[in-house]
């Protein structure tokens, strides 16, 4: 499996990032968390899914389905040594793939950089039942005007109290707020880094 690494060659904790629906694991978001969680000391893990991989060769796929993204996030976890060691996580469907995973595999950890609580207009659609018996400390880091879940959206729904959630004001599904919000999308990511970066040393088994 090709894997992109950043920060230190070595650490107590691995951060692996698993890519988004419609962007590889190395687009302009992805690099930013990463390129910023490893200048943070942390070292950072990225790989993708075979549909994705595909469409560097060229053909267009449609994501996989649910048994190859969760066969392929355990596939990740295999080669970077065990959960026991990591903390799981991703942007978007890489994010809510890592939560499907993260009880079973053990990880110490997980982070979700814009779940997607329900399909773009569907908010009845929700993806959360998982999410209310979750064990695994949890992180979500999440814009407020987010169309696959807005703070609206979230404060009705059943959510695990191994669930930390940070709010981006503004933000949209990549955190970019609009302009005459006062914010910034490099502020935003910086705040991402920022809580990504303190929830993963706080994981750490050195600790």
């Amino acid at each position: 499996m090709d894997m992109l690494f950043d920060g230190p060659e070595a650490g107590d904790l691995t951060l692996v990032l698993a890519h988004g629906a419609g962007a590889p694991m190395d687009s302009p978001f992805m690099n930013a968390i990463a390129a910023g969680v490893g200048a943070a000391g942390i070292r950072v893990a990225r790989f993708e899914f075979p549909y994705m991989r595909a469409r560097r060769e060229g053909r267009r796929p449609p994501p996989d389905r649910e048994p190859v993204l969760r066969a392929t996030w355990h596939e990740a976890i295999a080669e970077l040594g065990g959960a026991s060691q990591l903390v799981l996580g991703g942007k978007s469907m890489g994010g809510r793939f890592a939560s499907l995973v993260a009880d079973e595999s053990g990880a110490r950890g997980l982070v979700c950089l814009g779940y997607p609580f329900h399909p773009p207009g569907q908010p009845a659609k929700t993806r959360t039942a998982h999410l209310a018996g979750l064990r695994t400390p949890t992180l979500i880091v999440q814009g407020t005007r987010d169309p696959l879940g807005s703070r609206d959206d979230v404060a009705g729904y059943a959510l695990s109290p191994a669930i930390r959630l940070v709010w981006l004001e503004d933000g949209d599904h990549s955190f970019k707020p609009r302009a005459a919000s006062g914010h910034s999308e490099r502020g935003h990511l910086a705040a991402a880094v920022a809580a990504v970066a303190g929830f993963v040393r706080l994981r750490s088994p050195l600790r």
